[in-house]
Order: structure tokens, then sequence, then C-alpha cells
């Protein structure tokens, strides 16, 4: 979020505001002592949000700030793709719109990941889940993790996906 005084040195603020709104998807407050109808007007037809003469009370900025990033949030969740998705009827993962070629371990591990999305699971807890796999202790486990991360296009030694957390087991970021 950009909270954007017109009056700036050197250049004009509604320049920047055009710049800023042309290059970048960030909500723009204008704040500016310049209550002119035309600069209200043209600030928001430039790309601005929101335009909020000074002086202001701070708990109206506040609550203009958290109306902006909520349509924001909204806006994010609908735009973005799931990055996983499971299909039970055909019982196949995607990845990026794309069907995971997976074994069946494979697919058990994945899917007990899923289940638990932004959450870390044990692995006592993905053995338990997972018919494939037997023992928690055995490297299995990890050599399966390591298979799933190749076919993410993961780098283990700095993965986006899946993570080992010490000590307690594994965590999918969606």
């Amino acid at each position: 979020m950009l909270i954007l005084d017109l009056t700036l040195p050197h250049i004009d603020g509604l320049d920047v505001c055009k710049e800023i709104s042309s290059k970048y998807d960030i909500p723009i407050i204008i704040s500016s002592a310049r209550g002119d109808l035309t600069d209200k007007v043209l600030g928001l037809q430039i790309g601005a949000d929101y335009y909020l003469p000074k002086p202001y009370d701070p708990q109206e900025m506040y609550a203009v700030i958290q109306s902006l990033l909520r349509r924001t949030k909204k806006r994010a969740k609908i735009d973005e793709p799931k990055v996983f998705e499971y299909d039970e009827n055909k019982m196949q993962i995607t990845f990026r719109n794309k069907v995971l070629d997976l074994t069946h371990a494979e697919n058990e591990v994945l899917l007990c990941l899923l289940k638990n999305v932004n959450g870390i699971c044990s692995r006592d807890q993905i053995v338990d889940e997972c018919v494939s796999l037997s023992d928690s202790y055995s490297k299995s486990l990890d050599v399966i993790i390591g298979r799933l991360r190749n076919k993410l296009g993961e780098d283990s030694k700095n993965p986006r996906f899946i993570h080992s957390v010490r000590g307690l087991g594994y965590k999918l970021i969606q």
C-alpha cells in the first residue's frame, strides 16, 4: 500500500501516482493538503483508490487502510490459482494445473501434506495416514519427499513448497 502526499520536492505527486499505478497493482491513498476538487478527481482517475484531504482524523485513515487491504486480499484470493489441487474422484493431484505422475506412496504422502497445508505433519502422522509406509524411522519417507520435491522442480537445499521442519516433520506451503 502506498500513502502518497501530492506536494513532493522536484516532482508532482500526481505524476508519481500515475507512474506507480501503471506499473504496480497496489492500493494507493492520496493524503494531501491540496484539497482542490480537480486534484481529487484527477488523482482518482489516474489510479488512486482513495483521496483523504489533510487534516484528517487518524481513525479515518486507519479505517481507509483496513478497507483497502480487505478488498485487496479478496481480489488476490480470486485471482490467484491454487498451486495444488486434489481431485477425489480421479484420485489425482494437480500441481499448477498439471496432473502429477505419482507412485501410490508419493500420492499418499503428498495428500497427507495437502490435508494439513501450511501446518506441520509429523513423521508419525504421515506414516499413520499412509498405507505404503510402515516405520517413521525408516529413510523411505525421506526418499519419497525427495522424489516429490524433484517432481515439483524444487531445489532440495532451498525448497519452495515442501519444507523439512527439524525434529518435527514436514510442512507443505500452498
